[in-house]
């Protein structure tokens, strides 16, 4: 299989090649020293199990801990408790599993390590409500974040300030005892005080911060949440914290850059000439799909940034937008991206688009909360459902990447992946 003997399933390897290189197996590079007391592992995100399995493999110690994963990507484990919960909207297992991690961390002294496995979704996951505010309160906070179209530094920022775990709060309630935060970033920039709301991590945001970005985005939330963020004592744990004293110990074992360097790879060994827009591409997933569409069209027509064959990689984390007055479809933001990048290719001569192949994936395998990772758009896949009568503007004015994709075959199913390093995006240009 090559890319010019088949395209399709050339990109769909690379997306293969991306998940792989995001999996926790280098967690042994990344080991802190043994302390002379305890070690409790804690942790929350779609890889903590897969983390957690990798880290119990090669500890050379006694050890205990949970950690909290999403329902269907826990993996088996001995010596670490794996609990799973709803993602992305908090359920009451997810607040069963952040009491279960709080009492794992009571009566710690210094001589003890706690290691926390982070990763995406763990914001979710610790379903932790802060004050006296509710499990429902933290649903209302999701569904708005969620629907808001707001990036994930801003979407973070204000679920660390209705959570008694995000936000430094973690590390907080660990102290004295020393914590090693081993983490894979699914986020722009790497920022370990965005992974998962940076749960061991001083936050440089504040409950003002929080306060801007509901009103910017007209989020409708709970009474009880807005006084709970006009209260004082929502504030975040800051750097000079206790906790923070030493400074944080945070361990990169993948980033997103480092999937799409693999799928460059793959493609260079291919002779396949590769331009890589970089791991922080953000914005709603319908826009970032023109600007690619567009780079597309500019290599077609004019042979810049470069002549075909071409292959454009990007990463980062796209948005959707919903609308609050009419019923939308199903899908995650990758299969959005692909469906606006097929109304984009309608505007493109019949030779261009016959040369146009895309992927869009998450790289957890599951985009949104849908049974896909994302979607492929082909030529035949375009003629298809040409000849169907299927408008993908039609799915694309209904959000519903998913029922289109669906009705022709162009879903992309991975199953868990057992990491997440976002968004992955792959246009061949043949």
């Amino acid at each position: 299989m090559t890319y010019r003997s088949d395209p399709r399933a050339f990109l769909i390897s690379l997306g293969h090649a991306a998940i792989a290189a995001a999996l926790p197996d280098r967690i042994a590079e990344h080991l802190p020293s043994v302390p002379t007391g305890r070690t409790v592992v804690v942790g929350a995100g779609k890889a903590a199990a897969a983390m957690a399995a990798a880290f119990e493999k090669v500890w050379p110690a006694p050890l205990s801990g949970t950690v909290v994963t999403r329902y269907g990507h826990a993996v088996p484990v001995s010596r670490i408790e794996v609990l799973e919960a709803a993602h992305p909207v908090p359920d009451a297992a997810g607040a069963a599993a952040s009491r279960r991690i709080l009492e794992r961390l009571q009566g710690l002294g210094p001589d003890d390590l706690v290691v926390a496995l982070i990763s995406g979704g763990g914001s979710a996951l610790l379903a932790a409500p802060a004050g006296d505010l509710s499990l429902d309160d933290l649903k209302a906070v999701n569904a708005a974040l969620l629907a808001s179209g707001a990036d994930i530094g801003a979407m973070n920022c204000v679920r660390k300030h209705v959570s008694a775990i995000a936000g430094g709060r973690l590390a907080a309630a660990a102290y004295p005892a020393k914590v090693v935060t081993i983490a894979i970033s699914d986020v722009p920039g790497d920022d370990p005080a965005v992974i998962a709301s940076g749960p061991t991590v001083p936050d440089p945001t504040t409950r003002a911060d929080a306060l801007a970005i509901v009103d910017r985005y007209r989020m409708a939330l709970p009474d009880r949440v807005m006084r709970h963020l006009e209260d004082a004592a929502s504030e975040s744990p800051k750097p000079d914290h206790p906790a923070f004293a030493a400074g944080s110990d945070i361990r990169l074992i993948a980033r997103p850059i480092e999937s799409l360097a693999a799928a460059m790879r793959i493609a260079d060994a291919a002779g396949l000439p590769t331009l890589v827009l970089g791991d922080t591409i953000e914005g709603e997933a319908r826009d970032v799909a023109q600007v690619h569409a567009a780079l597309a069209r500019s290599a077609l027509e004019h042979g810049l940034p470069a002549r075909p064959p071409l292959l454009i990689l990007s990463g980062g984390e796209t948005t959707v937008t919903l609308p609050k007055d009419r019923p939308t479809g199903r899908g995650g933001r990758n299969s959005e991206f692909a469906l606006a990048l097929a109304v984009a290719l309608q505007g493109f001569s019949a030779e261009q688009r016959a040369r146009v192949h895309a992927l869009a994936i998450d790289t957890d395998g599951i985009d949104g909360i849908e049974s896909n990772a994302g979607a492929v758009v082909t030529p035949a896949l375009l003629d298809a459902a040409a000849a169907r009568g299927l408008n993908p503007r039609t799915f694309l004015d209904r959000h519903d990447g998913f029922g289109f994709f669906a009705e022709l075959d162009g879903l992309v199913v991975t199953g868990p992946t057992h990491t997440n390093v976002n968004d992955f995006r792959a246009i061949l240009i043949a």
